[in-house]
């Protein structure tokens, strides 16, 4: 028997990890448990981590421990498959105990996979917080 694979969206989580929406939350946490049972099998993309953070973050007003605990909650969600996990986790730690923006912070994490040390950026001061990387303006 081959178990359908789906795609979650940001919305969804948003759901569950606030509770804005009671029946929805529900909804959600029921899909969870059938992941968890083995029974579907969910996948997720770091722009939806990214999305999540925003929103947390914007509209939330959430303090980014909080959002570093969200992302964790979603990173460890068992029978759910998060795309690039290992950069999103470097990147949420990163966001937290750097205070660096969540995408620049996935960005270097992404630059660490690939071998990149050096950025171009006028954004020196976030890729600046990074140890490893020679960050430069370009002129």
């Amino acid at each position: 028997m081959t178990i359908e694979r789906a795609f979650v969206d940001t919305n969804v989580f948003l759901r569950f990890l606030t509770n804005d929406v009671p029946a929805q939350a529900d909804a959600v946490e029921r899909l969870l448990r059938r992941a968890a049972a083995g029974t579907i099998a969910l996948v997720t993309t770091p722009m939806v981590i990214a999305e999540i953070v925003w929103t947390l973050e914007s509209f939330y007003r959430l303090d980014k421990p909080v959002i570093r605990d969200h992302v964790m909650a979603v990173l460890n969600t068992p029978g759910l498959d998060v795309l690039e996990a290992d950069r999103v986790l470097q990147a949420i730690n990163w966001y937290d105990e750097r205070n660096i923006d969540f995408i620049d912070a996935y960005h270097a994490a992404w630059m660490r996979h690939e071998d990149l040390a050096l950025a171009f950026t006028f954004d020196v001061r976030h890729f600046g917080r990074i140890d490893g990387l020679d960050v430069r303006r370009p002129s």
